[in-house]
């Protein structure tokens, strides 16, 4: 497994599906997308990513060297350890040291990389090399690569997030089976938790906003909620997988103890990214995390067997139980760049490529971005791990959609849960109407 970076949610890169063929064919002059230049003759191309755990910069060295090898006429220069900061300020600059392909670990903004014209449409790109984007990536990916229409950025490996449970502890509370639903989990979570004192020995599930991972954005994944309407004004307010959402949060809030006592406890616990994290320690049975806790958890020889499964669903959408939230690594072509046919190249083989996604997913250890990767014999990982990869392809799996001011709409979500949680505020309805017209407000702003 990676070593995680502490942002957000660490994300990773795997790519797609294209045919070997498409490897050795040069895209150049294409009218349609405004690329001039001549893919064919010997260049040099920056590629920058986000990358610097020592095993990842490995990976990456390893991915750049397959292309290099199979485009002998295409050097590529590698900077690492890039920042989305530092790399917005060198695609507003441009230059020769600027980057020709970017990668960023935070799909929250493309909305941002597309409506700021940053990252260029690659539509046209794809369409001169016959790769259909709804047909190569899983749904959810080929969602968030895009904002009004232009797809300026394509996956590059992904995250998935799902139910890690201590199985040890499951057995001992006469559990048999993962729950499947949310009255199951709700069940499970208080069967599994054990008092002591003014705190807990072992505390089913730690349901708060500020715990790991268990943020709104990846609790309502399950419900799959519709963020904005048509016309681009927020939904949070009117669908009513919202309002669902934050009422059984609450309730498992208040039955597991209460806000307080849950804050106090989670105070007193290890950090997420450290051999300490509660769920490796048995002080927490239940997690909700991502495709890379699986490694981290091993690493840190915990005294239980670990089991994973998709997380529940609501009651009403049993039938879609299988389903996750699903993030990841985005790349894209600068607009500045004076080599995007070039850089093309180098996107269209890290991202479809089956064999390059696969060797990349296995180096890194995140989910592969396309459907023909995912399927790959030529994955290796724990049999536990394909929880994620078959979480990545389900059709019902959902995302965060790309918002022109990035994942602001996100934060204010995020802020009403911890409001409404503590008990800040008591009246969902009014709280919902209040944060849907913040969000309406702050996108109109950012226009």
């Amino acid at each position: 497994m990676p070593e995680v970076i502490p942002s957000v949610a660490r994300k990773a890169a795997f790519a797609v599906t294209a045919s070997l063929a498409l490897l050795t064919t040069a895209c150049t002059g294409q009218s349609t997308s405004g690329a001039t230049d001549d893919a064919s003759k010997d260049t040099t191309i920056n590629f920058w990513h986000a990358w610097s755990a020592p095993n990842e910069v490995k990976a990456v060295k390893s991915l750049v060297a397959g292309f290099e090898k199979a485009h002998p006429n295409i050097h590529v220069n590698v900077v690492g350890n890039m920042t989305d900061d530092k790399i917005n300020q060198a695609l507003r600059s441009g230059g020769d040291k600027a980057p020709d392909v970017i990668s960023s670990f935070t799909t929250n903004n493309v909305g941002k990389f597309c409506s700021s014209g940053a990252l260029v449409d690659l539509n046209p790109f794809f369409k001169k090399s016959d790769i259909d984007p709804e047909t190569a990536f899983p749904k959810a990916m080929n969602e968030y690569t895009q904002f009004d229409g232009n797809r300026c950025s394509v996956p590059l490996l992904g995250d998935a997030y799902g139910l890690y449970y201590n199985k040890t502890a499951f057995e001992k509370a006469g559990i048999t089976t993962p729950p499947k639903t949310w009255s199951e989990f709700q069940a499970d979570a208080k069967k599994l938790t054990i008092p002591q004192g003014d705190g807990y020995k072992q505390l089913g599930f730690m349901p708060d906003y500020h715990g790991w991972e268990s943020t709104t954005e990846h609790y309502f994944g399950q419900f799959s909620p519709t963020y904005f309407d048509k016309a681009g004004k927020s939904d949070v307010a009117k669908d009513p997988a919202f309002e669902k959402g934050f009422t059984l949060q609450k309730k498992l809030v208040d039955e597991l103890g209460g806000f307080q006592k849950l804050e106090k406890f989670r105070a007193t616990l290890g950090d997420e990214w450290g051999p300490k994290h509660p769920f490796h320690t048995g002080q927490v049975a239940m997690q909700l995390d991502g495709e890379w806790r699986l490694g981290m958890a091993l690493d840190a020889k915990p005294k239980f067997d670990i089991g994973v499964a998709p997380l529940p669903v609501p009651d009403d959408q049993a039938d879609q139980y299988g389903k996750g939230y699903i993030t990841g690594t985005i790349a894209g072509i600068a607009a500045t760049s004076h080599k995007q046919n070039a850089a093309w190249e180098l996107v269209k083989y890290m991202t479809t490529n089956t064999d390059a996604v696969v060797g990349f997913a296995n180096d890194i250890h995140n989910v592969p971005s396309t459907l023909a990767a995912l399927k790959s014999p030529k994955l290796k990982y724990d049999p536990r791990f394909k929880t994620f990869l078959d979480i990545a392809a389900n059709p019902n799996s959902t995302t965060s959609p790309a918002s022109i001011n990035g994942g602001v709409y996100l934060v204010t979500i995020q802020q009403f849960g911890y409001d409404y949680e503590s008990g800040k505020v008591t009246d969902l309805k009014a709280g919902l109407k209040k944060t849907a017209a913040q969000i309406d407000t702050d996108i109109a702003q950012a226009k």
